[in-house]
């Protein structure tokens, strides 16, 4: 029950859905009330006009009798859903959160805007208004309560010194119009949550000139870590850890990587071309040297990257829309490659000089789509709304996925044919037994994954997803060791795949897989350390000029026939000549393959390798790396461009699209709505009980009319 300083509202009992409401107003101006500090005075006790019973004639009222109770006031809590602002074209008004349709209360401080569909919900349970403790009122605060103050005690010192060399600032807002405010506020990123800082922080290092305390604190503890980590290791390993040693040169090249790809994230660009960059800096400065027993080590780092790609390309695949246009998904991720693969295997032949297998080899690598470069792109494009009324988005990334598990399979396939010394029923056996074992494994691997853990078992996320990335790591290294390479890339697609299908029943969705979080953890780890290793393959004094021309010819060659094929055989899936053109242009960009897999070719040469052999494989992997740097760049651009230009956009938000999330925790606010729950802190007030069941028995209508 909710009582107000003028009327009071009642529900019927909670079997009554429709909450019917009594308002009655207070007959007492003089009624003595109470106050809290920081809130409005509230009456300590209403008296409220209740009439008599239907039915009992013994009791019925005259036009002028009234009886009063008296209901003492109580400050009482209210829990309820906050959702994010929907479009403005959303019409939902009534309802506080649709996917529960519950009613707002007359009382509800919620503006329109905040009634919406049910996407990601943003809780208010931190209120710094409500801490008890003034300090912690005064250090836990949002930037915006310091930056307009720390802004201006930056253009009060500029305009003081100006006036005193006689040229003052005309507008007196210096700081926020230079060019450097603009830089470093392109560089800070808005925090998804209120953070602590000290008093003195704003003051001393104001926002965005320098870094938020979260950030500073994020980077001192990273710090620290790292150093921990190295002392560690250096205790352990000896040698090899210290300054000078191979394990050393790693960690710095991938530190440094991370940092190239920060730089060139400012630029809107992905972030390994920085990293691949880095990496072939510090190979030609002679910064690094990872050859010799250390390649190795490299040569598992790269498998396990490997894992980590293939398994987020099975996890990002929606069930649902595979489901529904699977024919259009394979139509597109199969025909295409094939077109690509071909093209670039008759090219590498007559133009490179490579051998047939050696050609059908470089093909396999650099048909394959870059997700690392695809879905970024796709994801902003996608919460615009473009493309997302005919579903472009998810199928662009779904065939990603397909993509790079029939390009790993079938370069698998082909090396094990180069490198193998096996007899001919062997090398026949390798698609049939490599397409069978591999589907076979992964389903196994994805049913077991829908019972083991239990769904509701309180460690479901880190047990689903050790057991995940532990099993596709048996697929990659099994198969290696069994002779059928090309089993396991597809037994990893193919699991992680199965595994997500059954997670989406369960209640889990694409966008909001705390499995695929924790792989995308585990990429934030090994992707520096893939580009920058792969980077540091690369020495630009050994290259020959002429193969750059021709290897950029032969890439976009590929490039460009495969968009042509992709606009043509989409005949039939419900796209515009523009769409079909802006899925072909999407397919472009090469990366997270090509880095995986272009130095696989020169490791599996033996000593007893010809220079001929060594030269062969030498020209695919700088083939490989140069599609990188010329089509990531170059596609992650196309698609920011063109994608707005070519794709319609939908009116609604993206967030009206998704459907229904799974309440969390996060979705919790303290509000003023008692009648949405018992509250169970309060001692039951009888008589309020019986007031209520006495009421529950009239019809929804308002004691307004009765006169004094």
């Amino acid at each position: 029950m909710y009582i107000s300083d003028k009327t009071m509202t009642t529900h019927a009992d909670r079997g009554d859905e429709s909450g019917s409401a009594a308002t009655v107003p207070s007959t007492d101006a003089t009624t003595p009330t109470t106050s809290m500090p920081g809130s409005t005075a509230r009456p300590a006790s209403l008296a409220i006009n209740v009439p008599a019973l239907p039915g009992n004639e013994a009791q019925t009222p005259s036009p002028n009798h009234r009886s009063s109770i008296v209901i003492e006031s109580q400050p009482k809590r209210r829990v309820s859903i906050v959702s994010e602002p929907p479009a403005l074209g959303s019409n939902n008004s009534g309802y506080d959160n649709p996917a529960f349709e519950r009613k707002i209360s007359q009382s509800s401080t919620h503006s329109p805007l905040e009634i919406g569909p049910p996407g990601r919900r943003r809780s208010i349970l931190k209120d710094t208004l409500a801490h008890d403790n003034d300090g912690d009122r005064v250090s836990t605060n949002s930037y915006e309560n310091y930056r307009q103050s720390a802004l201006d005690v930056l253009n009060a010192k500029y305009n003081s010194l100006q006036a005193g060399q006689g040229s003052p600032d005309s507008n007196g807002n210096y700081v926020a119009q230079s060019w450097i405010y603009n830089f470093c506020l392109k560089c800070r990123k808005e925090e998804p949550s209120e953070s602590w800082e000290p008093p003195f922080w704003q003051k001393v290092f104001p926002y965005p000139l320098c870094p938020t305390f979260r950030t500073f604190s994020r980077l001192v503890s990273l710090i620290c870590i790292g150093a921990l980590l190295w002392i560690v290791s250096f205790v352990i390993i000896g040698h090899s850890a210290a300054p000078g040693g191979q394990l050393f040169d790693l960690v710095v090249l991938t530190v440094a990587a991370n940092f190239g790809g920060y730089l060139m994230s400012l630029a809107t660009l992905p972030r390994l071309i920085g990293m691949l960059l880095v990496g072939l800096l510090f190979q030609n400065v002679g910064w690094v040297d990872l050859d010799g027993d250390f390649s190795k080590v490299t040569a598992h780092l790269r498998k396990f990257a490997l894992t980590i790609i293939l398994t987020r390309a099975g996890l990002e695949m929606d069930p649902q829309a595979f489901k529904k246009v699977y024919k259009t998904i394979l139509k597109l991720g199969i025909v295409p490659w094939f077109v690509e693969f071909g093209v670039l295997a008759v090219m590498s032949h007559f133009l490179l000089g490579l051998p047939w297998i050696w050609g059908c080899l470089m093909g396999a690598i650099m048909a394959a789509i870059a997700p690392a470069v695809v879905v970024p792109c796709l994801f902003r494009l996608r919460t615009k709304g473009y493309g997302v009324a005919k579903g472009i988005p998810t199928l662009v990334v779904a065939v990603s996925g397909v993509d790079d598990a029939i390009s790993v399979a079938i370069f698998g396939i082909i090396s094990t044919i180069m490198f193998s010394d096996r007899g001919q029923l062997y090398l026949i056996a390798q698609v049939p037994v490599c397409l069978i074992a591999g589907l076979g494994f992964g389903l196994i691997w994805g049913l077991l994954a829908r019972i083991f853990p239990e769904k509701g078992d309180a460690y479901v996320v880190p047990l689903r997803t050790l057991l995940l990335f532990i099993g596709n790591l048996v697929a990659i290294y099994g198969s290696d060791k069994l002779g059928f390479e090309g089993a396991g890339p597809l037994a990893v697609v193919f699991s992680s795949f199965i595994s997500n299908y059954f997670w989406c029943k369960d209640g889990w969705t694409i966008d909001d897989n705390p499995v695929g979080t924790g792989f995308e953890i585990f990429w934030m780890i090994f992707e520096p350390i893939l580009f920058g290793v792969t980077g540091a393959t690369i020495k630009l004094r050994e290259l020959d000029p002429s193969l750059l021309y021709i290897g950029a010819l032969c890439i976009f060659t590929g490039v460009i026939i495969r968009i042509l094929v992709t606009a043509a055989i989409a005949i039939g899936d419900r796209l515009n000549m523009r769409e079909k053109f802006f899925v072909g242009l999407s397919w472009m960009a090469k990366a997270t393959v090509q880095a995986a897999l272009g130095p696989v070719a020169l490791r599996h040469l033996g000593a007893d390798a010809t220079d001929e052999e060594r030269s062969w494989a030498k020209t695919v992997q700088t083939i490989c790396i140069f599609s990188i740097l010329l089509t990531a760049p170059l596609g992650a651009i196309l698609i920011s461009v063109t994608g707005p230009r070519m794709l319609t956009k939908t009116k609604q938000a993206q967030q009206n699209l998704t459907g229904w999330r799974r309440p969390s925790i996060r979705d919790i606010s303290i509000i003023d709505e008692e009648e949405e729950r018992e509250d169970p802190e309060l001692p039951q007030d009888k008589q309020t009980q019986d007031n209520t069941q006495s009421n529950s028995q009239f019809p929804n209508f308002s004691y307004t009319s009765y006169n004094k």
